[in-house]
């Protein structure tokens, strides 16, 4: 049973089929916290990325191939981070 102070919470990531996934609550139960695990962690490699990424490409010596898979890297990480946000907005500033 749901009362005023549950809300809906998008979860990342969604399901291989592509669906998202809710779950409804006052955010403080056992798969809020996953998520929360699972944004943190999200978030945390998008920071290590950057890190590489100014790495690579401060040194002005790379390959094609390292520029592709850094892009790979690059557009996967963003992805996650705007999934973030998009979870986080309703219920975060």
């Amino acid at each position: 049973m749901t009362d005023a102070t549950d809300t809906a919470r998008l979860l990342p990531p969604p399901t291989p089929e592509g669906k998202r996934c809710l779950v409804v609550g006052d955010g403080t139960g056992y798969v809020s916290r996953m998520a929360d695990n699972l944004e943190e962690t999200q978030l945390g490699l998008a920071a290590e990325l950057i890190d590489e990424s100014r790495r690579i490409l401060g040194a002005r010596r790379w390959t094609p191939g390292e520029i592709h898979l850094l892009a790979v890297e690059l557009t996967d990480a963003l992805a996650q981070v705007h999934h973030v946000a998009k979870c986080r907005g309703p219920r975060r500033s």
